[in-house]
């Protein structure tokens, strides 16, 4: 009886569809890794704490809608800093 993974595989290579890497990353790297999600996670639960506050202050729609936009913007550049700093260290971390 096969896994469901094994079962995706198939279905993968099935449609054409290339193989996941599977990478050897040794357990420091890991370490760091978990380290750059808990600080992007701190991160964003900071900014998510302030955006709170500064909503609950502005009345304005048209600058209700400016902050929203800063903090969209400040979120994707969170999450864009945490996955180039994960994928280097994959690189590094997977020969």
């Amino acid at each position: 009886m096969k896994s469901a993974y094994e079962l995706a595989l198939e279905r993968m290579a099935a449609e054409g569809i290339d193989e996941p890497r599977r990478e050897a990353l040794d357990d420091e790297v890991k370490q760091r890794m978990a380290e750059a999600r808990s600080k992007a996670e701190a991160g964003l639960a900071e900014l998510e704490i302030l955006q709170r506050g500064k909503l609950a202050a502005i009345r304005d729609p048209t600058a209700r809608r400016q902050a929203e936009e800063e903090y969209v913007a400040e979120r994707r550049r969170i999450e864009r800093a945490r996955d180039r700093e994960l994928e280097t260290l994959r690189r590094a971390g997977g020969r």
